[in-house]
């Protein structure tokens, strides 16, 4: 593709009509020459429309400031970021003296609401932008990791900005020969590594998680209000629930601990979803849906770990780890649930160096051109296997059982058979785990002939069972024996509950409390079961607070 219909692409023109439409909206500002009006690390950054003139759109990530394009008269600015929080990544600086069209935030929201064709352009246009600087521009590196492979808070740091979709470039310490150049440059060694740098500027020395978000801009504050609705948990359940809530005008927000998308944003490739012949992942389906929900007005709050649930005077108080408190009328809990642990003895201290939850581009790039281990016979595991065995020599498949068709879906299967490097170990389990600074080999049974054998894998991949995420719930919340919650039916001859009438269909023991997607007991664990189940909810929420009618 030339670079004029590159430019058409990621810089469509507006007409007049839509200019116009824009315009009630909108400030007009005029700014000369060399001024900056977005300088990279802002906040709240607001839309602009070229009235005249132009501006330029420059990099400093890689050290050097260039001019990665220019914005001209009739098209827009921005990207993703503008509805769904963060800092700005890029300056925006007027080439000669221009005018623009200045639209906040909470306007161009919205424009997006009422404005069907402008914001099908809009929205297209960021989308388009943001994969092409994510995955196609060689000019903007983003954001750089400096680390080592067997660094387990390395590993955490580029799992974190993947899973949020910050652009990033991973300086690996054992390879990249320009890293001990630029760490002196930065005056760190690498006893300070991991760290976090933008251009030639050190960011952040081995950040926790709270110090990237609190860094990145992606926290929204929350509000001291009564929301309508709270949702714990942005999976596939919890994101549907918050496009249709939001959209149906209910004050929303969603509270999330790590990333959105859940046990779906740990898929590289989810091929039997509808609507998506050839596959999406889990991490462009989860941002897709944030991108919705915050186009309708919900809120995305991350670095949210919900500790506890109480109430007061029939309010839901939701307790966060940071020591704030969300309260909203109606909780819908979806948590998911997250993958179970090897119980092999020293299991713990590969976690991260060797022993993953989830197969996607950052754990790959971790074991590229060696042998890895997947463990686990269903869907998960399949996808798993399926997507490593494109970056790796080898993938041993250890499954527990005789074989795949009694937890797999039959296109996984036969896409497992037909790959040359997947191998299947069935009646298989690992017994012992071996390795020094990271892992670097495993032992199997076979706990049907007794045989026992070394495999020199660098990695195992684990998809063994789910735990859900409940442990924070009060007891007025009824769960069965493994944790996960009780709803409709189940929960109508509990003591707990307390309406004068039969539970919701997705309702738990306590009115106004419900439960969708893979934490509920009875969920169909498929991605189209927990959206189907996130949107039901909404319907349910509007009845239940229309009888409170608080």
């Amino acid at each position: 593709m030339d670079e004029k219909t590159l430019n058409s692409i990621l810089f469509p023109k507006l007409s007049d009509a839509q200019i116009a439409k824009i315009e009630k909206f909108a400030q007009l500002k005029s700014y000369r020459d060399g001024e900056v009006i977005i300088e990279i690390g802002d906040c709240d950054i607001c839309f602009f429309v070229i009235k005249s003139g132009k501006m330029a759109i420059v990099d400093r990530s890689d050290g050097a400031e260039k001019t990665i394009t220019f914005v001209e008269e009739k098209q827009f600015t921005g990207d993703v970021a503008h509805l769904t929080g963060g800092r700005a990544v890029m300056s925006l600086i007027s080439q000669g003296d221009c005018q623009v069209y200045e639209v906040a935030a909470a306007d161009l929201r919205q424009i997006l609401r009422e404005n069907s064709s402008l914001s099908d352009l809009i929205l297209q246009t960021f989308i388009v932008r943001r994969q092409y600087y994510m995955e196609e521009s060689k000019d903007f590196s983003g954001l750089r990791v400096i680390g080592s492979r067997f660094s387990r808070d390395t590993f955490r740091i580029r799992d974190f900005l993947a899973k949020n979709r910050r652009k990033f470039t991973w300086l690996d310490l054992e390879e990249h020969q320009q890293v001990d150049a630029l760490l002196r440059q930065l005056h760190i060694s690498e006893a300070d590594t991991p760290v976090v740098v933008y251009g030639n500027e050190l960011v952040l020395k081995n950040p926790t998680t709270a110090e990237l978000v609190e860094r990145l801009g992606i926290k929204n504050p929350i509000q001291a209000t009564l929301y309508d609705l709270a949702i714990v948990g942005a999976g596939p359940a919890g994101l549907a629930a918050a496009v249709y809530g939001a959209s149906e005008g209910l004050n929303t927000i969603i509270l999330e601990h790590i990333a959105p998308g859940g046990q779906a944003g740990t898929s590289s490739k989810i091929e039997n979803y509808l609507g998506f012949p050839t596959g999406i992942s889990g991490t462009d389906l989860a941002n897709s849906a944030v991108l919705q929900a915050n186009k309708f007005g919900a809120q995305l709050a991350l670095n949210c770990q919900v500790v506890k649930l109480t109430f007061e005077d029939g309010i839901a108080v939701l307790h966060l780890g940071s020591g704030e408190h969300v309260t909203a009328k109606c909780v819908l809990i979806a948590t998911g649930v997250e993958y179970k642990k090897l119980n092999i003895e020293g299991c713990d201290r590969f976690d991260g160096v060797g022993i993953y939850y989830a197969a996607t581009t950052t754990e790959a790039q971790m074991c590229r051109g060696s042998q890895v281990a997947v463990v686990g016979g269903a869907n998960s595991a399949g996808q798993a296997a399926v997507f490593l065995a494109e970056h790796v020599e080898k993938v041993w498949l250890l499954i527990r059982g005789e074989d795949l068709s009694k937890s797999m879906s039959r296109y996984l299967i036969c896409r497992i058979e037909q790959m040359d490097n997947i191998e299947l170990l069935c009646n298989t389990e690992i017994s012992q785990i071996g390795g020094d600074d990271c892992l670097r080999s495993i032992e199997v049974s076979n706990h049907k002939t007794g045989e026992r054998r070394s495999l020199d894998v660098t990695a195992v991949f684990t998809f063994i069972g789910a735990v859900p995420r409940t442990n924070w719930l009060p007891q007025a919340i009824k769960t069965d024996d493994k944790g996960f919650i009780k709803t409709g039916l189940a929960v109508a001859d509990s003591a707990e509950w307390s309406a004068g009438r039969q539970p919701f269909l997705l309702e738990t023991s306590r009115p106004g409390i419900f439960a969708a997607g893979d934490v509920r007991l009875g969920s169909v664990k498929r991605v189209a079961s927990a959206v189907g189940e996130g949107s039901i909810a909404v319907q349910f929420i509007h009845q239940y607070l229309a009888e409170i009618s608080i």
